[in-house]
């Protein structure tokens, strides 16, 4: 299915190199829902919250995104693509009217193999800012394994943004792809969260609309 126009492009700024029902335990920060278990405890995984984005709209085929800059660049977002970027603080604190709890830690796509490290980046380059957190851009596409393990061991919440194709894997090496209501494959659609919620050593997954920009569903 082709994707939406390139439109216009960002206002000229700089990048910082992620209203759905509320999550379980999230709180404005969500910060005593994620504590690691007490000395002495039974060894189960900490508990997690981590969050799947893909990156936002990508011009159509053939067609030219905009860079950071405003110039025309086929690997960059579309129009469409940064005004979802731009909105994307307003599903977390300390945003009026949020649900989704506030990312600990960011990742976004990495490396230089593809267009989509760029778009993940600039996806989450305004949530970036608004939290004053820095994203973490060292594992490229195809490295869901270390992704996981790293996210995994970061502060939670986490927010990953993606490209789509290795969604499925990254789901996969957190061994979170056998949950109940889990999809084989991200579906052809830049508007969603996939939450991912363990509770002494068990996944649970929701999916929850972003409700952004007009025409999401």
């Amino acid at each position: 299915m082709p994707e939406a126009p390139a439109g216009s492009g960002p206002r000229r700024r700089a990048v910082l190199v992620a209203a759905p029902a509320p999550l379980a335990g999230a709180g404005c920060s969500g910060e005593a829902a994620w504590r690691t278990p007490a000395p002495g405890a039974p060894a189960v995984p900490k508990d997690a919250l981590i969050m799947v984005i893909r990156h936002a709209e990508k011009p159509y085929a053939g067609g030219v995104g905009r860079d950071a800059e405003g110039e025309d660049d086929p690997g960059s977002l579309a129009g469409r693509g940064w005004r979802r970027a731009e909105r994307l603080p307003r599903l977390f604190p300390p945003a009026p009217g949020s649900s989704l709890p506030r990312p600990a830690a960011l990742f976004a796509a990495g490396g230089k193999a593809a267009a989509a490290p760029a778009r993940c980046q600039q996806t989450v380059s305004a949530l970036a800012t608004a939290l004053r957190t820095p994203v973490r851009t060292e594992f490229a596409v195809g490295a869901e394994a270390a992704l996981a393990q790293a996210a995994s061991a970061a502060p939670m919440p986490v927010l990953v943004c993606w490209e789509h194709s290795g969604i499925p894997r990254l789901v996969r090496a957190l061994g979170a792809h056998q949950v109940p209501g889990t999809p084989a494959t991200w579906p052809d659609r830049h508007d969603l969260v996939w939450a991912f919620t363990r509770r002494q050593g068990r996944w649970t997954f929701r999916e929850l609309p972003q409700h952004l920009l007009p025409g999401d569903v």
